[in-house]
């Protein structure tokens, strides 16, 4: 055997997983057709969040008089050089994928790798020479893209996915971003705080459909009030790119209307890449349109295992992550915990910002629980309130029998770096009164949390 472990695709599933097999004393080699680190750290969570920071920069200095800083002259957004950062992050981010490679002995090989058979990896390079590796183990990790729908066909031009949407060679005037989840909801607050006219379509009756009813509703005004056009209810049913402009059709509640846009952004989800990579000639069982694995994610084929967006469970980097820890773990003969997928935290990066973990109030009613429910609003906070970010609010769902934490549902200012204490708490079943009597720092916007648990037993104080 080449290699105890050979993993395909290096996101944030596939080079956690080798890293961790290797400090576990496995010899891995990554098979990866394009730059490491995959689509998360080359065309997904980190450049896009390197966009949305230059755009809350240039929202800073349009409202720096607010903050009493005079600034001659107007701010103007110079999209070039906020992709040309957002590029010099991504790379940078994998060249320290590199690094740790390096580090962990861990053998990169470039090109398109297939399974042979359940031992055995074909890897082609960019001029069509194959190469055969052998392993005891294998790993499919090879991620999603961009979800295309029959009346969206992406162009790359006029309509076009999330990875075109970061590297346009000019900005739009105007844009409609079809699909209210993560990344729709970000790129339409990004290019919106930079100018863009953008006008977000979404089918389901409210924006972020998976987030708590409060949130997605607040996260609707607060887009609204900075100018984006919500269209909730409603489906695009074609685009007409013949002109100069796209003629879109879109259908509502009250009836068509027609729209006239520069660009439209399909954001309608994510497509697991498990094409021509050897899942139907070796007769690796799928459910759903995903591969289907067992709570250690093997798949029905010895020696073959499956993690990340092509199978069941939040397309999330951290999930990948988690699995292909707990993957190789088992693989090298340890006993690790499940991954809990009641408790995956989920952050849309936003202005403001939203974070939540655990059910919703309303999933937690129709599971028949017995609920507490507390809110505390960051217009009472006193940080938010000196920070200029009042926008939002936590809300925090507890069993009334148990008094143990159920949802946590964040949205305003930095509460992406706030849900991780819900998600300990969660883990550790922590009461309500126990983050109640739990001393957080003054002034800060994680107060809202123990507020908001004080609500929920009416002991609030700042309300």
């Amino acid at each position: 055997m080449n290699y105890d472990l050979i993993i395909i695709g290096s996101g944030p599933g596939g080079y956690v997983a080798a890293i961790r097999a290797s400090q576990l004393g496995m010899k891995v080699g990554v098979v990866e057709k394009s730059e490491l680190g995959g689509i998360c750290l080359n065309w997904g969570c980190i450049p896009t969040k390197s966009l949305l920071k230059s755009g809350q920069v240039f929202n800073y200095m349009k409202h720096a008089a607010d903050y009493g800083v005079v600034i001659e002259g107007e701010a103007k957004a110079d999209f070039a050089k906020m992709v040309e950062r957002s590029r010099g992050v991504a790379n940078g981010m994998s060249k320290g994928i590199q690094f740790l490679f390096k580090k962990n002995k861990i053998e990169h090989i470039q090109g398109f790798g297939k399974l042979k058979d359940n031992k055995t990896v074909e890897v082609t390079d960019s001029e069509g020479n194959k190469t055969t590796l052998s392993a005891k183990n294998i790993i499919l990790a090879t991620g999603a893209r961009s979800k295309e729908l029959p009346n969206l066909k992406q162009d790359g031009n006029k309509i076009i996915g999330y990875r075109k949407a970061m590297t346009l060679p000019k900005q739009p005037e105007s844009m409609i971003v079809v699909g209210s989840g993560a990344i729709g909801s970000e790129f339409a607050n990004f290019y919106n705080a930079i100018g863009t006219k953008v006008t977000l379509v979404e089918f389901l009756p409210n924006i972020v459909p998976n987030e708590d009813v409060e949130v997605s509703k607040q996260l609707g005004r607060s887009f609204k009030k900075a100018g984006i056009k919500v269209m909730v209810g409603s489906s695009v049913e074609s685009v007409d790119t013949s002109g100069e402009k796209c003629q879109v059709l879109i259908k509502t509640k009250k009836g068509e209307e027609t729209h006239e846009v520069d660009v439209v952004l399909s954001a309608v989800g994510v497509t697991p890449n498990i094409e021509n990579i050897g899942i139907e000639e070796l007769g690796i069982e799928l459910e759903d349109g995903k591969v289907k694995v067992n709570d250690y994610y093997q798949t029905n084929i010895e020696g073959v295992y499956a993690i990340g967006d092509i199978v069941h469970g939040p397309a999330l980097a951290h999930v990948a992550s988690a699995e292909g820890i707990t993957c190789v773990e088992k693989m090298a003969g340890q006993n690790p915990d499940l991954v809990d997928y009641t408790n995956i935290p989920a952050c849309t990066y936003t202005n403001p910002e939203v974070a939540s973990v655990g059910i919703t109030e309303e999933k937690a009613k129709t599971e028949g629980y017995d609920v507490k429910v507390g809110k505390f609003p960051f217009t009472a906070s006193g940080k938010a309130s000196a920070a200029g970010e009042k926008d939002g609010f936590a809300k925090l769902v507890f069993d009334s029998k148990s008094g143990e934490l159920l949802g946590a549902h964040l949205i305003g200012a930095n509460v992406t770096e706030m849900i991780a204490e819900l998600v300990v708490a969660k883990k550790l079943e922590t009461t309500g009164h126990e983050l109640i009597k739990s001393i957080h720092p003054h002034p800060t916007m994680s107060e809202a949390i123990m507020e908001a648990a004080a609500a929920a037993y009416d002991e609030v104080i700042h309300i």
